[in-house]
């Protein structure tokens, strides 16, 4: 049954929609809001069979976009996703990769056209809560940094959603205590943190997430949907850790309310709206 509550997630690629917010796709999908999934780009950079990388011999860009958008098809229907709108950009692969000059590349893409179409999504939609990456796109890859400033822009063309509400844009994030946590995890399993590559500093300052989401209850969903996602998941840290951590670390979901007031700390991404 419909809450009249509409939550819409601009994404990048196919897989980015599991890990940072699978759980609430899944969960407000569950308690009845429509949810919309927006994503950019066919993932055209990704691992070609038996994982043979972009520029290797036997690396099919044309046969890994569709590999990946039945992936999409296959993890949204399991996150319960209402609506899967594609963009069709060509992806723009990790920074620094030669794709990255490609003029047709989803960064090399005009903001405005990206705008534009983000735009017109968010006016057939009409969403209470738009969800994004930060200005870091996450880690520096330049189509979530793309998808960021194109959502951004498009947002501000929308500052009241619909009922009246402010139309609230959430940034994706991941407290750097969280990482610290998880290297204290791996050290107790004797497991070095060499061998995921986490970065000292990697996440954001814990004084920049103003919403913890609690999607314990989906946890399952989230790993049967980046399961889905089976060209990819050399890539995926999560599935390589040790159970116990594996459960704790999809259990919830942080966010950062954009322009949000000074001490805020929510646990529903719908506070206000319901």
């Amino acid at each position: 049954m419909s809450n009249g509550l509409t939550l819409m997630a601009v994404h990048a690629h196919p897989d980015d929609e599991v890990i940072g917010t699978g759980g609430v796709l899944a969960r407000y999908a569950a308690e009845g809001a429509r949810t919309v999934l927006v994503t950019c780009t066919n993932g055209e950079q990704g691992d070609g069979p038996e994982g043979v990388k972009p520029g290797q011999p036997g690396h099919d860009s044309a046969a890994v976009a569709r590999r990946r958008q039945e992936e999409l098809r296959a993890s949204v229907a399991l996150l319960g996703v209402g609506r899967l709108e594609l963009l069709g950009y060509q992806d723009s692969g990790m920074a620094g990769w030669e794709a990255n000059r490609d003029p047709g590349a989803f960064c090399n893409v005009p903001l405005a056209e990206v705008t534009n179409r983000i735009a017109a999504l968010v006016r057939l939609y009409q969403p209470q809560v738009l969800i994004t990456y930060d200005e870091n796109g996450g880690y520096g890859h330049p189509d979530h940094i793309q998808a960021h400033r194109a959502t951004v822009a498009a947002a501000e063309q929308f500052r009241q959603g619909p009922g009246g509400h402010p139309l609230k844009l959430y940034y994706a994030a991941v407290p750097r205590s969280a990482f610290v946590e998880l290297r204290r995890r791996l050290d107790d399993a004797g497991i070095g943190n060499a061998d995921f590559g986490v970065p000292d500093d990697f996440g954001v300052p814990d004084e920049l997430v103003t919403t913890v989401v609690d999607v314990s209850g989906y946890s399952d969903r989230k790993r049967q949907a980046l399961a889905a996602h089976a060209s990819q998941t050399e890539n995926f840290l999560f599935t390589h850790l040790p159970e116990d951590v594996i459960g704790d670390a999809l259990s919830r979901e942080w966010f950062t309310l954009r322009s949000a007031p000074a001490g805020l700390a929510e646990d529903d991404l719908m506070t206000g709206l319901r």
